[in-house]
């Protein structure tokens, strides 16, 4: 029995050493990568990123995934899409500055309104 025991405790420390050997690979990986970062960017942006503010957590950014969040999306490209043809058409068809503003003003405000009555969700 003390010989299992013995030989169990040998792997656990087998294993300890080799798992403490990987973290100081990746220390000394990490080091390495900040001290090239720090040459590689030098003390006028490390002067300039010690005053700005970090966040206190990493920011994620990450968008909703599901049918209805991509069917949101792409109901907002075809829309950003014609509102930029229309724009496009505007400018090409039409010479005074004031019928293209007039154009620009009414498709910003009537965007709202196309949205409510082609995407209305509530029937």
């Amino acid at each position: 029995m003390s010989k299992e025991r013995a030989r169990r405790r040998a792997e656990r420390e087998a294993e300890r050493e080799r798992l403490a050997a990987a973290r100081a690979e990746r220390e000394a990986r990490a080091a390495r990568r900040r001290e090239m970062r720090a040459r590689l960017v030098g003390p006028v942006a490390g002067a300039v990123a010690a005053v700005l503010p970090r966040p206190s957590r990493p920011v994620r950014v990450a968008r909703q995934r599901g049918y209805l969040a991509r069917r949101r999306r792409t109901e907002n490209a075809v829309l950003a899409v014609l509102w930029f043809l229309v724009q496009v058409l505007a400018w090409i068809l039409l010479d005074s500055w004031m019928a293209r503003l007039g154009v620009f003003l009414g498709s910003i405000l009537l965007l709202p309104v196309l949205v409510t009555i082609v995407f209305d969700r509530r029937s």
